[in-house]
């Protein structure tokens, strides 16, 4: 059967693709250490399963409004005012199924045919591919780990065109990391005054941060910032609650307004008894999403401090989200065990298949000097696995 060329352009997702060989090695009986998978080891709260629960024996298992009930929007509404210092009227929000929803569906919201987005290194797999099925075009801006992989308000200012359409911010950072601070996003909002640049600003790790990390809405910068940006969140990450697919996105009425008409066509509603959660996890939260970030700062601590004590490795210490960035090209042109290391990948393929530690390539990212290791697993397993990419680079 044929195959369209939209579907053969978009390759599958690198970070699915390890997980995927690690549960493989693991349905084998191999004892495999998965540094590879971007989702909370910890399960979702009691009290936003029994909302479920609840809902679903109250009979919220029919269709709602495409764009999510009016309950949830409001819920939505009042945490991002209360915490972002947001206003948003209910309808400048949509509910969507899960982030990756989220990102596709503002593309192709606002994104026409040859229009230019400014994406810099390091990015996350999902974006450049939601951009080519827009018809847009990724303008990629290479960083360096002297800015912590930031770009500067020089950067931004050299790469906007005619052509420019949106600039994607994602703080903190999926891979990297990292986390933008109030006066350099206010340094590139200042840039940004004056074009026609939307933002789409990626803020899915803003309760996982760490140390001295003061966490700021792109769109709270200024009546300017909030004008043209659209802001994404959602559940997964803080919330643990990754397979209930849950996130949304707040911005100008008319963007929200053509999302909603897109997602009518692609998906109707999201999950309604999971609305009901989602109501519970915003509204009602206890302590749990606070241990989860006392444990992960705990973690990436001990994972950034392991990684710089092995010769020929170089990382920062993360200050958000749950991943370690390091640098590995100092490994490459080796052989270890008789295959060649030319890069990312050749890295990640041969440290699973022999010393069976799973993680991401830098290349998908941007980045192939480096690779991703999520520490969202626990210290048990981060030590195992550490004491084993130390080994195996060391023969």
């Amino acid at each position: 059967m044929k195959i369209s060329k939209r579907a053969q352009s978009v390759p599958a997702s690198a970070t699915f693709a390890v997980s995927s060989r690690a549960k493989q090695l693991k349905a084998q009986g191999v004892d495999v250490v998965n540094f590879g998978a971007g989702e909370p080891d910890f399960d979702t709260p009691d009290y936003i399963k029994a909302a479920a629960i609840e809902a679903l024996k109250a009979g919220k298992t029919k269709y709602t409004a495409a764009v999510g009930i009016i309950e949830l929007r409001e819920t939505i509404a009042a945490k991002l005012e209360k915490e972002n210092s947001l206003k948003y009227n209910p309808d400048q929000i949509i509910v969507n199924i899960g982030g990756k929803h989220s990102v596709y569906e503002a593309m192709q919201a606002v994104l026409d045919p040859g229009d230019e987005v400014i994406l810099a290194t390091p990015y996350w797999v999902t974006y450049p591919e939601t951009i080519k099925l827009a018809g847009a075009r990724a303008k990629i801006i290479r960083t360096d780990r002297d800015n912590s992989y930031k770009i500067s308000p020089q950067q931004l200012k050299e790469a906007i065109t005619d052509k420019t359409a949106m600039l994607i911010i994602n703080s903190p950072n999926n891979p990297g990391g990292f986390t933008y601070t109030p006066d350099e996003l206010a340094a590139l909002a200042k840039v940004l005054e004056g074009t026609n640049v939307c933002v789409l600003s990626d803020e899915m790790y803003e309760k996982l941060i760490y140390g001295d990390t003061k966490f700021v809405s792109f769109a709270s910068l200024s009546e300017d910032a909030y004008s043209r940006t659209l802001t994404l969140n959602g559940v997964s990450k803080a919330f643990s609650m990754t397979g209930w697919r849950l996130g949304y996105t707040a911005g100008p009425l008319d963007v929200i307004k053509a999302m909603g008409r897109l997602q009518s066509h692609m998906t109707s509603n999201p999950v309604t008894f999971a609305q009901y959660a989602m109501i519970a996890a915003l509204s009602n939260p206890d302590d749990s999403v606070e241990k989860m970030r006392i444990e992960f700062e705990r973690r990436g601590k001990y994972m950034v401090q392991r990684l710089n004590s092995i010769e020929g490795v170089q990382c920062g210490e993360p200050t958000g989200a749950f991943y370690c960035f390091p640098q590995v090209c100092r490994h490459y042109g080796r052989s270890i065990n008789g295959e060649k290391i030319d890069g990312s990948c050749d890295f990640a393929k041969t440290l699973l298949e022999q010393a069976k530690v799973a993680l991401v390539p830098g290349a998908p990212f941007g980045c192939d000097e480096n690779v991703r290791l999520s520490f969202a697993c626990s210290l048990e397993q981060i030590t195992k696995g550490l004491d084993r990419i130390e080994k195996w680079l060391n023969q």
